[in-house]
């Protein structure tokens, strides 16, 4: 069975930083990209960045990509998300996701989110 188990999240003054984890198994090839995607209250849903699995290949939304690291610990099967300078407006629910086809659509599977808060 496939699985992603996203975890990380918290409460975290403005300026501050977190870093999300995302943790897959039972994938059985590695042409695949993990992506972080967040969803603030009352907003849709956003691509923040992603990874592939194979090539290190990432791509990170421009804003913030000044902020924001994506990294990848293939050993560990394992996506990093560090988040630095956190805004209050970022507060949102994170989740990773899955492509399939090594792209940032995500979808194919997804955790089951972590939660950040961004307050003073």
């Amino acid at each position: 069975e496939v699985q992603f188990v996203d975890s990380g999240g918290g409460l975290v003054p403005p300026g501050g930083s977190l870093r999300l984890s995302c943790v897959a198994s039972g994938v059985t090839f590695d042409n695949y990209a993990i992506g972080w995607f967040r969803q603030p209250p009352g907003r849709a849903r956003e691509g923040v960045s992603c990874i592939n699995m194979k090539d290190g290949t990432t791509n990170t939304a421009d804003s913030v990509k000044d902020r924001f690291i994506i990294s990848k610990d293939k050993t560990k099967n394992t996506v990093y998300l560090k988040m630095n300078r956190k805004a209050p407006e970022e507060s949102a629910m994170y989740h990773c996701e899955a492509d399939y086809d090594g792209g940032c659509q995500g979808s194919d599977a997804v955790g089951q989110g972590t939660k950040d808060s961004v307050s003073s």
